[in-house]
C-alpha cells in the first residue's frame, strides 16, 4: 500500500522560486539523461549490460550527461518563460526572465564542476547558457515542440557512442527531444500556480 501511495502521490504545487528552480532541476536532468541512457541501450542492443559495465563507457556517460545538462536547463528554462510571458505586458515579460535567468543559473550553480569536464568549460557552458536564456526575450515565445530544435544537433553529438555507429539517428533523437518537453510543459502547467510563479518572479525584479 505504501508503494502504491508514493507512486500516485500527487506532486507537489509549484507556487515559489524554490520550487521552480526544483523543477528546472529535475525536469533537465530527465530530458538529458533519459535520451542518452535509452539511446545508447538501443544502438548497443543485446550487449548494453556488457557496454554499461565498462569503465571506459561509464566514464563517457558521465562526461555525456553532465555536458548536456546546460542544453537542458536552457530547454526548460525557455519552455518555462513561454508560460509566464502569457498575459504578461512587455516590461513584465522582461523583468520574469531575468528573474528566471538568475533561478536557472542558481539550478547550475547547484553542482560543483563536474571533473570530466573541467572548470573553463564548465564556466563557459554557465556563460552559454546565460546568453542563450536572455536572448529569449528578444523573440515572440516559440512553440513548446519548436524549442528543441536548434539545440538538438548539438545533443545529438554529446551522445556517447561513436559516430561511426550512431547511423542516421538524428531525427529520432529531435522528436524525443520534442515528445519529452511537451510533457514536461504539461506537467509544469498541471502543477504551477502561474498567477503565484509570476509575482514571485516579479518581487525579485528591480522596481
Amino acid at each position: 500500500m505504501k508503494l502504491f501511495e508514493k507512486l500516485f502521490r500527487p506532486r507537489p504545487p509549484i507556487r515559489d522560486r524554490d520550487a521552480l528552480a526544483d523543477f528546472v532541476d529535475a525536469q533537465s536532468a530527465f530530458i538529458v539523461q533519459k535520451g542518452i541512457y535509452e539511446y545508447s541501450r538501443a544502438r548497443a542492443g543485446h550487449y548494453s549490460k556488457v557496454l554499461f559495465a565498462e569503465k571506459e563507457f561509464a566514464q563517457s556517460v558521465e562526461y555525456s550527461r553532465w555536458q548536456a545538462f546546460p542544453l537542458g536547463l536552457l530547454m526548460v528554462g525557455e519552455m518555462i518563460n513561454g508560460v509566464l510571458a502569457a498575459g504578461a505586458d512587455g516590461m513584465q515579460r522582461r523583468h520574469m526572465l531575468d528573474q528566471l535567468v538568475v533561478v536557472v543559473l542558481s539550478v547550475f550553480d547547484r553542482y560543483p564542476v563536474p571533473p570530466s569536464i573541467g572548470k573553463t568549460a564548465w564556466l563557459e557552458a554557465r556563460a552559454d547558457l546565460a546568453h542563450r536564456l536572455d536572448l529569449a526575450g528578444g523573440h515572440a515565445p516559440r512553440r513548446v515542440m519548436d524549442i528543441p530544435d536548434p539545440l538538438a544537433e548539438a545533443y545529438f553529438d554529446m551522445m556517447p557512442i561513436h559516430e561511426k555507429l550512431r547511423g542516421r539517428d538524428f531525427q529520432t533523437t529531435r522528436n524525443y527531444l520534442r515528445v519529452c518537453l511537451c510533457n514536461i510543459h504539461d506537467e509544469l502547467i498541471s502543477r504551477m500556480d502561474r498567477a503565484a510563479v509570476q509575482q514571485a518572479l516579479l518581487v525579485g525584479a528591480p522596481a
